[in-house]
């Protein structure tokens, strides 16, 4: 097997003429950023351009970005980037790839690409885009590429076939194979065959699951839980799910008709996606069902319903603020809150946060653990082991999933018969060279997280977070210093500014005598600009904080001349 995590890899050579190179700058190794890059004949395709979400040990970052560094310098040669869903693990990040270059074209479903539509015009960007269908083709520079049918917790999932010179790869995009999906499309396993038939050279295959064995469960299977939340809640039901879940919408929607209760829709992305879906009739809304949240005020509390974002604990959507009394929507003792999303690793400590503030309120909280309410997306181990068999795949190359899932993957391939030489683990910025039906590692390019702050892109990194995080464990020192020009003597007593750092008193007494020692020690040395004074009397503070009180606070001096 081959596992980038075992080589030591450079930067991959020039390509060979005829060969495909496929570079993975996301969503191996992770949950989230999903971007892959393919390389034949002097031009590249995208597939996919997605964000991961921030962990608690990423204070202040609003979402990860795949890294563009290793084709800033190509932009040029990238002829389209295709989409094959909706999920901002696949979409987040496009707004920031068409900043660099606004008029790539955007290949993708209908809804897909009205969901990345109406996200670029919040960034002043009106792209190109060419609409495709199960079943169609298109091509574009020297890719030929067709689009298969699969499902997903989203409706309009596609499959993408990437032919060229150097062979026929599939990526299945997020997929499952739910033969009772609510929308009644069915993963196209007739395509998968008849690409089967003709010669997979490289799948790209969902791992999110292969850990799980069986198979996923059915959307219409969790129709009788969610029924019997709305049956049995005494009063409002807030259910919280993602933004593009449509189908779990759906669900709460037509429980929420039965049971006589309006429902009203809370966030910015969640009504822009529920109204998109709508008007486009993937989302069946009964005449009157829907109301503008203001108008719930006069209504009974066992009449109400409300749909907002905030499933995965993140500290600005609408749960998490309802949960900190942050919000307009004020939980009241008897409401019944449920969560309609799975639990993103990472994201565990998050959500049972959330879920204990709502309880210490009143609320009664149904979520995947204590109830039926949700079912993954992503394809179990059986799923995945039809669809080896089906293909027979010369090549295969585990995404989307931690580094358990890929592993696990890998071996349900080589348990149908793969060679365990063509079976590839990656990893976030390796490159895979596809040549004369064989597929190699060939190297390792950059690919570090690129985290967005506010406006910012790329500015903050890990020591800026590390910073963060010292402030909130350790508090913050700052350390004023009136200085005699030209000797580095002490001009008066030091001055000490504490914040979140707790000492007792005269705590810092005695890193005095340690900055005395370090100015004398500089002078010595001839050191006397300001900055670098500066940074000696941080050292010398740090270093006794450290040593003595076993604290790492942020340090900071301010160097004035007497």
């Amino acid at each position: 097997m081959q596992n980038a995590h075992a080589m030591k890899l450079t930067a991959p050579p020039a390509l060979q003429r005829g060969a495909m190179r496929i570079t993975l700058l996301g969503g191996v190794g992770e949950i989230g950023r999903n971007m892959t890059v393919f390389e034949y004949d002097g031009k590249l395709l995208v597939v996919d351009c997605g964000v991961l979400f921030p962990e608690e040990t990423q204070p202040g970052i609003d979402v990860i970005l795949p890294d563009f560094t290793s084709i800033r310098h190509r932009l040029g040669d990238i002829v389209a980037i295709v989409l094959t869903h909706g999920h901002e693990d696949h979409i987040g990040g496009v707004p920031y790839l068409l900043r660099e270059r606004a008029d790539i074209p955007i290949i993708g479903s209908e809804l897909t690409l009205a969901f990345i539509t109406s996200k670029l015009k919040e960034h002043r960007i009106h792209p190109t885009t060419v609409q495709v269908e199960a079943g169609g083709t298109h091509k574009t520079g020297p890719f030929d590429l067709e689009f298969a049918a699969v499902n997903h917790s989203i409706p309009d999932g596609l499959a993408v076939v990437i032919r060229t010179g150097a062979g026929l790869v599939l990526n299945t995009g997020d997929f499952k194979m739910d033969q009772f999906p609510l929308d009644d499309r069915i993963t196209d396993l007739r395509a998968f065959g008849r690409f089967g038939q003709e010669g997979v050279d490289l799948f790209m295959v969902d791992s999110t699951n292969a850990e799980v064995p069986g198979f996923t469960t059915s959307e219409r299977d969790l129709t009788p839980a969610i029924d019997t939340v709305f049956a049995t809640a005494p009063k409002r039901v807030i259910v919280s799910s993602f933004a593009s879940h449509v189908h779990r919408i759906q669900q709460i929607l037509d429980a929420s008709h039965r049971h006589g209760r309006k429902v009203a829709f809370v966030g910015r992305s969640m009504v822009r996606n529920m109204g998109i879906a709508h008007d486009l009739g993937y989302l069946q809304i009964p005449r009157g069902l829907v109301v503008d949240f203001k108008k719930l005020g006069s209504m009974p509390d066992d009449k109400v319903t409300i749909v907002c974002t905030g499933s995965q604990g993140e500290p600005m959507a609408a749960l998490s603020r309802i949960a900190n009394g942050e919000h307009q929507i004020r939980l009241n003792v008897g409401d019944t809150v449920l969560l309609a999303s799975s639990l993103i690793p990472g994201n565990e400590n998050a959500i049972y946060g959330i879920i204990n503030k709502l309880t210490d309120l009143g609320a009664n909280v149904v979520h995947k653990g204590n109830a039926k309410v949700h079912v993954s997306g992503h394809a179990s181990a059986g799923e995945l082991v039809y669809c080896y068999n089906i293909l027979k795949p010369r090549n295969v190359l585990p995404i989307h999933g931690e580094a358990k899932h890929l592993h696990a993957n890998a071996a349900l391939a080589v348990r149908t018969g793969v060679d365990p030489d063509r079976v590839i683990i990656a990893r976030d910025g390796s490159t895979i060279d596809l040549v004369n039906g064989i597929a190699k590692l060939s190297g390792q390019v950059v690919a570090d997280l690129v985290f967005v702050d506010g406006d910012t892109v790329g500015h903050a990194t890990e020591d800026t977070l590390a910073d963060r995080r010292r402030l909130s464990e350790s508090g913050i020192v700052t350390v004023i210093a009136i200085l005699e020009p030209g000797t580095n003597a002490l001009a008066e007593p030091l001055e000490y500014v504490t914040r979140g750092f707790v000492t007792a008193d005269l705590a810092l007494t005695g890193a005095t005598d340690a900055v005395e020692r370090a100015l004398s020690k500089a002078a010595s040395q001839g050191v006397d600009e300001v900055g670098k004074l500066e940074s000696v009397i941080a050292g010398a503070v740090s270093s006794y904080i450290t040593r003595t009180h076993r604290r790492e606070p942020v340090v900071i001096a301010i160097v004035i001349d007497a």
